[in-house]
């Protein structure tokens, strides 16, 4: 049982991670975001890639 808590912790440790993420970069200006060199429409991809890795 101990290794099935254990990919569970994992997996919401990941979406907290893409939430996060997903959260910090709405905020930004469409401005903040050309200077980092994102776009807008960008912004879930870059938040899945960031928690999961892909």
């Amino acid at each position: 049982m101990g290794t099935h808590s254990n990919g569970i912790a994992h997996r919401i440790a990941q979406y907290r991670k893409y939430r996060e993420t997903l959260n910090e970069l709405g905020r930004l200006g469409d401005q903040e975001l050309t200077d980092l060199g994102l776009n807008r429409t960008k912004i879930r991809d870059i938040a899945y890639s960031a928690a999961y890795g892909l």
